[in-house]
């Protein structure tokens, strides 16, 4: 799994390419880079996902602790681009309910507009 991060006003948006998947690492890769984005200050984190191709239990549940650590330090974390797959896992598990997902970026970053900076 590869990670490309750029901001883009007051979010961080995290390209993610290929797996995300506990024997790949992806899990322990995505939770470094979301801790080390909030670290740095960021509270509002876009995950633009339109290059995974597979998300494995460990991967789901890293993006829900990503989702969990964002939103307890009055942060924001959405989803960009989620694929048919992922979408159905996502419907699957009820977690669809929990996540923003967008299918265009600039949606998205307007979305952060009525997040209070943090």
């Amino acid at each position: 799994m590869q990670l490309e991060e750029r901001i883009a006003g007051n979010v961080a948006v995290v390209k993610v390419t290929g797996d995300i998947t506990l024997t790949k690492g992806g899990d322990v890769l995505l939770k470094d880079k979301v801790q080390s984005l909030i670290q740095q200050g960021y509270r509002n984190l876009l995950i633009d996902l339109s290059g995974v191709s597979y998300v494995d239990s460990a991967g789901l549940g890293e993006l829900v602790q990503a989702y969990a650590t964002t939103k307890n330090r009055g942060g924001s974390l959405k989803l960009l681009n989620v694929t048919k797959r992922l979408r159905d896992l996502l419907v699957l598990t009820k977690l669809l309910t929990v996540f923003d997902t967008y299918d265009s970026e600039a949606a998205a970053l307007a979305s952060f507009e009525s997040t209070p900076r943090v």
